[in-house]
C-alpha cells in the first residue's frame, strides 16, 4: 500500500509542478512518521523515500537507532522542539525545521560544541496561524532572529517552514504559503543570500503548496494511512 500511496504523491506533486512551471526534483517528500512503525518507515524507504520527519524527540530516539542501517536516509526534527531535548535533538536529526527562538539557538550551541559537532541544518519556523496551539516565530521578528543565527557558521540556515491552520478547502490555505514565500522573499534581499528550502504542505493541501514554491512536503496520513493510535 506505500508504495502504491507512494506514487500517486509522486503523480501529484510532477502535476503541481507542472501547472506552477517548476522542475519536479525541486521538490522533497517528506514522510511525516509520527506513531509510525520501524517496518513501515521501511517499507518507505524500499518505495523511494529517503526523507524523515519525526515530531518527538523522545519517538525518534526510539526509532532512529533502529533504522541506521537505511543508507542516505535524512532524519528532520518537524515539531516544537523544547530546550531540554536538544542535547539528544543534535545527534538524532540532520536538520532542525522547527528553530524558532534566539534561546534555542544558544542551546544547539552548546550542545552542539559538547558533542563535537561541527554543523548542523535549519529552517526557520514562522507562525502564520492564529491558533495557539501552533507554534513558530512571529513574522515581524524573523529578521532579528535570522540575523542572531546567522552570526554562528556551524548553523546552516537553509529556508523556513510553517504550519498554517487545517482549512477543509486547500485554497483557503494558498495565502499562508504565499506569505511565507513571500516571507523569504524579502530575507534573501535583506541578508544578500539564498534560503532555497520551503517547508510546507502535508497531507490534504500539499497540491497547492507545491504551487506556491515549496521545496518540502510533509506528508503522513496520504503515505502511510489513517494512523492506528
Amino acid at each position: 500500500m506505500i508504495r502504491e500511496n507512494y506514487k500517486r504523491i509522486m503523480e501529484e506533486i510532477e502535476k503541481a509542478c507542472l501547472r506552477a512551471g517548476r522542475q519536479t526534483d525541486e521538490v522533497k517528500l517528506l514522510a511525516a512518521t509520527k506513531t509510525r512503525t520501524p517496518d513501515e518507515i521501511r517499507e518507505a524507504y524500499e518505495a523511494g523515500v529517503r526523507l524523515f520527519g519525526e515530531n518527538r524527540v523522545q519517538e525518534a530516539r526510539e526509532k532512529i537507532p533502529q533504522l541506521k542501517d537505511l543508507t542516505g536516509a535524512q532524519w528532520h526534527m518537524i515539531g516544537h522542539l523544547q530546550t531540554n531535548k536538544v542535547k539528544y535533538a543534535v545527534e538524532l536529526f540532520n536538520c532542525i525545521e522547527t528553530l524558532d527562538r534566539k534561546e534555542l539557538v544558544d542551546e544547539l550551541l552548546k550542545r552542539m560544541e559538547r558533542k563535537s559537532i561541527k554543523e548542523i541544518d535549519l529552517l526557520i519556523e514562522v507562525k502564520l496561524s492564529p491558533e495557539e496551539s501552533k507554534h513558530g516565530c512571529p513574522p515581524e521578528r524573523v529578521e532579528e532572529l535570522l540575523s542572531y543565527t546567522l552570526q554562528f557558521p556551524q548553523l546552516n540556515v537553509l529556508g523556513f517552514m510553517t504550519v498554517p491552520p487545517y482549512l477543509e478547502n486547500p485554497e483557503e490555505v494558498r495565502p499562508y504559503f504565499r506569505e511565507l514565500r513571500q516571507i523569504r522573499d524579502r530575507m534573501e534581499e535583506v541578508f544578500n543570500r539564498k534560503f532555497p528550502e520551503l517547508s510546507m504542505g502535508m497531507s490534504h493541501d500539499f497540491p497547492v503548496a507545491v504551487e506556491e514554491g515549496a521545496t518540502i512536503v510533509r506528508i503522513g496520513t496520504v503515505l502511510f494511512g489513517p494512523r492506528l493510535k
